[in-house]
This record gives structure tokens, sequence and C-alpha cells, in this order.
């Protein structure tokens, strides 16, 4: 818990988490590669690439690939937040107020009132005229978004209607600044531009009689984006490729270069093998994936709003996500495989699938698959609150997600099953 604790805490956005999940492969001695160079991969070999700073693709290789295997785990390191424009100075009625603009499903009302800041990613120019990249935490209260007296409203307890372009913007002075001077004195920097978002300064923490509770910003899906580094990074088969992703912009759509709907995983496998001299579509038809995204866990005020009999529990396991219309990747045949190798290292596991009159969520998986087709399963760990500004988590499931992908990757996928 502590450990995941301090990822949650130095990940506000997709580029800080790759810049954490980073730090943790150099330290496991995983060698960069860079897109824009040749490949030159060997057995035996640990390696990581990246793509704007916010996605990245972990790979380690078998000694021997007498039979390869394609094991792969998938999940995203953006969350709902709200987005900086570029113009972003609103100063009106003697308040400075940011223009913002909604990113992914947030859910509002929780974003009221709390001290926030800002972080992502500054575009600069330097003394040599070069343009790079450079991550951005602020890490002190900086704006805040209030809420409006219940004395103005007093219908706001029973229909809270908050407009994302009147009520969600938030102040942070009194009389009028450039945001991008600001920056810049903060910085040292020349700015360009950038790509900044909102986020809370309440730090992720353990809670209740027994400690069963963990609550943070992001937990969806950086509690996956953990769990699944940490099972993967030491964890070897010497006749597997055991691959590891964290994708940005799921949470919009995947839509974008960086996105599990860009070349980047099959590009990365095409060169993979390419240098490996092993034949890719083979070494697909012999792949699987899971596709890890966190799941609803039943709601202790509204029960009623889970499924009949698929209701996951916090602290109860792993969860496997089914749905009918293909919102998520599980069937009968990639779901069985995964739960046998679940069930046979005893780690606790449970379903999931929606009402069947709520419309529920959807992930990567279905979207990866549509460029890298493999056998695939959905899987998450349940947690309450999704979207919200802080969701809440059992603190017993991080450590069965490590088990369960550390036995994934140990496994190898032959004849329907991991053995």
């Amino acid at each position: 818990m502590k450990d995941l604790i301090k990822f949650l805490n130095n990940s506000p956005t997709a580029f800080e988490a790759v810049e954490s999940i980073t730090k943790i492969l150099k330290e496991n001695a995983y060698i960069e590669l860079k897109e824009e160079e040749k490949f030159t991969i060997k057995k035996g070999g640990k390696y990581y690439v990246s793509r704007n700073g916010s996605s990245l693709i972990a790979f380690n290789i078998g000694r021997k690939l007498n039979d390869p295997s394609l094991q792969i785990s998938a999940s995203h390191g953006d969350c709902p937040s709200f987005k900086i424009k570029p113009e972003s100075i609103i100063f009106e009625d003697g308040y400075l107020k940011l223009n913002t603009e909604v990113y992914g499903g947030a859910l509002f009302y929780p974003w009221l009132d709390r001290p926030l800041s800002i972080a992502g990613r500054l575009v600069v120019k330097n003394k040599r005229g070069e343009i790079k990249t450079r991550n951005y935490v602020h890490g002190r209260p900086f704006c805040l978004i209030p809420s409006e007296a219940i004395h103005m409203n007093r219908k706001a307890n029973d229909e809270l209607k908050l407009n994302a372009q009147i009520d969600m913007l938030p102040i942070c002075a009194l009389k009028k600044k450039d945001l991008k001077e600001y920056l810049e004195e903060d910085t040292g920097e020349n700015i360009l531009t950038y790509d900044l978002y909102l986020y809370p300064l309440q730090n992720a923490y353990v809670w209740g009689m027994d400690d069963e509770f963990v609550s943070s910003f992001h937990l969806d899906d950086l509690e996956c984006v953990y769990t699944c580094l940490k099972g993967f990074v030491n964890t070897f088969n010497d006749d597997n490729i055991n691959v590891y992703c964290c994708f940005d912009n799921e949470e919009v759509g995947s839509l974008t270069r960086q996105g599990a709907a860009s070349d980047f995983l099959e590009s990365t496998l095409r060169r993979v093998c390419e240098s490996l001299k092993i034949d890719y579509y083979v070494l697909n038809a012999r792949g699987m994936m899971l596709s890890c995204d966190n799941a609803q866990g039943l709601h202790p005020n509204h029960p009623e709003k889970a499924d009949l009999t698929n209701r996951p529990m916090l602290n109860k396991g792993i969860v496997i996500k089914y749905n009918a219309n293909q919102s998520y990747t599980s069937d009968a045949l990639s779901s069985a495989i995964f739960k046998d190798l679940l069930d046979r290292n005893r780690i606790p596991n449970q379903y999931f699938a929606n009402r069947s009159d709520i419309r529920g969520g959807s992930t990567l998986g279905n979207i990866s698959n549509s460029h890298v087709s493999l056998l695939s399963v959905d899987i998450g760990l349940p947690q309450l609150a999704m979207h919200s500004i802080l969701e809440t988590a059992g603190t017993r499931d991080a450590g069965y997600m490590i088990k369960g992908i550390k036995a994934f990757y140990k496994a190898h996928l032959k004849e329907n099953t991991l053995k």
C-alpha cells in the first residue's frame, strides 16, 4: 500500500504516470528504445519505449523462445479531469478564472470547494532555439471551484445541475494576470504552450476501522497501471515475450497517436519480431491480452444499481468483466483460461456484469484488439465512486492483482491453457 500510495501521489496526470513507470523500469535495468531509431532486441533482454511522454510499452524477452507465446497486460494512465484551454484567462467581476474544458466523463460535484493545483506538460523553447517538453507539477494550492451557497439555490441538494462552462471554472486570483507569464516565473522556462489539467491536492490514504479502504484521485486506472507493472517488471518465462502497456486517452476514446487505437502496440510488436526473426502473425495467434481497468463495486447505499448476481465486492479479489454487447473482450474461453490460472494459484476472483437495464462503460481492450487481435479478457479491481475526484477501493485487492499478473507472466499460453 505504501508504494501504491506513493505512485498515486506522484502521478496526477498521464505524463507524470509514465515518468513514474519509467523510473521503476530503469531501477530494474530496463533499456530505453527510441521509436525514431532501429530496435536491437536480444533474447533475455528487458526494454521499454514511450510515445508522447504519456504512453509506454515495456517488454521482457525469454531466453529460449522455442515455442513463443505473446502475453500482454494493458491499462491506461489518464483520468477524467478539467483541461486548461490555450487562452485560459477570464477576468470578470473582480475574479480571475481559468477557462477549462472537461476531459473525459468527470463527475462534477465532488470537484467543488476543494484546493486544486495544476499538472501536466509544458512545451518550452530553450536558449538554443530547440522546442522541448517538460513535465510540470505545481504542487501547491492554486485554484478552487466555489459552490453556490444554499441560500442562493435552495434546490441544490435536490437537483444539482452543473454547467461545465459556467459552474466549473476555478478562481485563482483577484487581479488580472497571465497564466503563461506566471508559469515562466515559476519554472524559469520560455513557455510556448502547455497540456495542463486540474488535480486535487488530497493525497491518497488508507482508512477504516480495520484499514480496509484506500481512497485517491486517479485510482481508475492507476491502480491497474501500478499493480500490472509490479507483476510484470521482474517476472519472466523463457518461452514468452511478456509485454506491459500503459496507454493514454482511454477516457476520451483512445483515438490519438498515443491511444490504444493507434499503431503504437502493433508497430512495437512488429519491430520486436523483426529484430528476433519471429513470424509476427504466428506470434499473435499464440497471444493473450489482459485488458486491465477497474470495475464498479457494489455500492453500499445503492445495491439496486448492481446486477442481481454479478456484483463484485471490495477486497474479494480480481474482477472478470462481461458484457453481451462486447464492451469488454471477455468470452467463455478467455475468461475460463484466466480464471483457471487464478484458481490454481488460489487468487480470489469474481465476476462483473451490468444490470440489463443500465448501460455501463467500456475500456481499451476491444479498441486495441481491432489492431492487434488476440485472445483477450477484461479484468480490473472493484472500486466505488468511479470518475469522482476521490475514488475508493479495497486495500487487499491490489495484492491479489499483483499475484495474478505475476502468475500470468510466469505461465506459458499453449493449447488454451496458461501452464
